[in-house]
């Protein structure tokens, strides 16, 4: 059963992206998973919205330090390639690409994961935050091909009632 993010919101997925149930594409915790066909060698691009609430006091740098050290214990060699913290006091961002390599199969294949992170607020009560993780992975060669995809993606999310698209 996919996970469902701790506030609703509501994105549009990119023309030729769609969307697939997480537990069938190996995301059981995601919320949103959408592909995008035809695989690279035997690796489906792919879209991966989570979030959790984070009532702590850690940055988003440390939270995406976090998310590198778990992908750590099941990859091989992953770097970050790029971070960058992004938006304002009162609607901090944070975004990084990540290299790795996995094996699929018998087949070993290098990809590359764009992550965005969204710290949103309650007005109400600022002790309850939410961080919202998105992901690009895609093999290197259709990354470039994809980020721009995901960035109109992220462009587009908005405060939703109800579940996510």
């Amino acid at each position: 059963m996919p996970t469902t993010l701790p506030i609703p919101i509501r994105f549009d997925v990119p023309q030729g992206w769609r969307a697939a149930p997480p537990d069938e594409v190996g995301a059981p915790d995601a919320a949103f998973v959408a592909v995008h066909p035809p695989s690279d060698n035997g690796f489906t691009p792919n879209i991966t919205v989570d979030g959790e609430y984070r009532p702590d006091t850690a940055t988003l740098p440390r939270i995406a330090d976090e998310s590198v050290g778990l992908m750590s214990e099941s990859v091989t060699s992953v770097r970050v390639t790029d971070r960058r913290e992004t938006g304002s006091a009162d609607a901090p961002g944070l975004t990084q690409t990540l290299a790795f390599s996995v094996v699929l199969g018998q087949r070993s294949h290098d990809l590359l994961q764009s992550q965005v992170y969204l710290s949103l607020l309650d007005v109400d009560n600022p002790r309850r935050r939410v961080v919202i993780r998105l992901m690009l992975t895609s093999t290197e060669s259709r990354h470039p091909a994809l980020l721009d995809d995901f960035r109109s993606m992220v462009r587009t999310i908005r405060p939703g009632e109800g579940a996510t698209p």
